[in-house]
This record gives structure tokens, C-alpha cells and sequence, in this order.
């Protein structure tokens, strides 16, 4: 089942001289329970992709459809709100709430969204994520790896259909960023989400099921690793 569909998506910056093309042209789509990785240098435009994709930006032409809505016949509000259910979120450097403690920054989506925790599901989610004895502390008080978990958690609480992770591992030590793809796998296999993974590193991308390169803002490549199963499970 097709969770994720991009068609002719572009995005340009500026205007005239100074007009910069990021993104040109891209179309794809990604099955439900895909684990996608997209692969380029810095300035290839997977990150404007990956905002598009998210709905943190918009395209200047070009459709994403998610779960069979098209995100951008959206008003702002309601696309907040289907982001906030949807979509979940992990960057590179956190985008932790300094004065909450850890249990509060994973439930804050579903604060904002005025829904109520799931006991069972969190507990479950921070022992996944090995933080069962961090939840009363600041993000201060923890390190990169445990930060980064917590954005994992925040992402995953809500239970969105798709997972974008935008260079999850590049602020993080080579074994700290190893433990964080583990996690990221586990997790993926475990609530049978759809994961996106954008980095620069092939090695991660070679985890994937698939693999897509871009390069100046178009798709140069998009092969196959392993055959997603209906049942979650893959082929090699």
C-alpha cells in the first residue's frame, strides 16, 4: 500500500539572478512500512526534500500526498494539525524544550493536540528507547545519544504514519550514532512505521530497504536493498 506519493516537486529561492533551483522536479513514492534512506553531498537538496515531505515548508510547484491526503490543499492550521498526527519529526540537533523535563518533551505533541497520553504506549516507548530513568530530568542534565532518544520518543509517541529523520546520527560519535539507527531500525520494525532517513553516509543508507541518491536537487539513482514484506518483514 502506497503511504507517501511526491510528484513534479520543486523548489526555488529568490529571484531573477539570485534564484536558486533546491529542488527540481522529483517524483516518487514510498510503501507503507518502507525504510527509505536518501543519500546525497551537503547542497544536494535532501533536506529541502525532507522539509517538503514534512510540511515545514512549502514547494513553489508539485503535490505530496500522505496516506492519501495532499498536504498542500491544506490551510495552515489544519496541515499543523495533521503534521502534529501524522508526521514525526527528528533532526539533527534535537529541537529539545530546555525547561521541560524529559517525559515532558516526548508529550508534548500530544499536549498541543489536546489528546491523551497513553500510559502503556509511553512506558513502552521509553523502555524501547532505554529512558526509564531520565524522565525527570533536563535535557541539559543528558547527553547527545540520550537527547537524540528523546526526539526519537517525541517523534514516535503520537503514532504518525511516517518517521523523517534529517541526519539523526551527524551530530553524534560514531558508536553513539550506531546505537541511534539500531534504535531507529528497532522502532520501525516494532510499530510497523514508515522511515525516511536523510544523511550523507552510505553505510547508514545501506541499512535501508531503499536507497534514493540526489544531486542537485534531482533523483540520480533509487534502487532496491530489500523487498518489503506485507507483513513487515523484508527480503534480502
Amino acid at each position: 500500500m502506497e503511504l507517501l506519493k511526491v510528484e513534479h516537486l520543486t523548489k526555488e529561492y529568490g529571484k531573477g539572478d539570485v534564484k536558486v533551483r533546491a529542488l527540481d522536479d522529483v517524483s516518487f513514492s514510498v510503501q507503507k512500512g518502507e525504510f527509505v534512506a536518501i543519500i546525497g553531498p551537503s547542497g544536494s537538496g535532501k533536506s529541502t526534500l525532507l522539509h517538503l515531505i514534512g510540511g515545514v515548508d512549502r514547494p513553489t510547484s508539485g503535490r505530496v500526498w500522505i496516506d492519501n491526503t495532499d498536504i498542500y490543499s491544506l490551510d495552515e492550521t489544519k496541515l499543523a494539525i495533521f503534521r502534529r498526527r501524522q508526521i514525526g519529526l527528528i533532526y539533527q540537533f534535537y529541537n529539545l524544550i530546555p525547561v521541560l523535563t524529559v517525559r515532558e518533551n516526548i508529550t508534548l505533541p500530544l499536549e498541543l493536540d489536546g489528546r491523551k497520553v497513553e500510559e502503556a504506549y509511553f512506558q513502552e516507548v521509553v523502555r524501547t528507547l532505554g529512558l526509564e530513568d531520565r524522565l525527570k530530568h533536563l535535557p541539559n542534565e543528558l547527553s547527545g545519544g540520550q537527547q537524540q532518544r528523546v526526539s526519537i520518543g517525541r517523534a514516535l509517541l503520537p503514532n504518525p504514519a511516517l518517521i523523517l529523520a534529517d541526519e539523526p546520527t551527524g551530530n553524534l560519535d560514531r558508536k553513539t550514532g550506531e546505537d541511534i539507527m539500531s534504535l531507529l531500525k528497532l522502532s520501525h520494525r516494532r510499530y510497523q512505521q514508515t522511515l525516511i532517513v536523510i544523511t550523507h553516509d552510505e553505510s547508514i543508507a545501506l541499512q535501508a530497504d531503499r536507497m534514493i541518491a540526489i544531486e542537485d536537487g534531482r533523483i540520480t539513482r533509487d534502487e532496491t536493498i530489500r523487498s518489503v514484506h506485507p507483513s513487515g518483514g523484508v527480503r534480502e
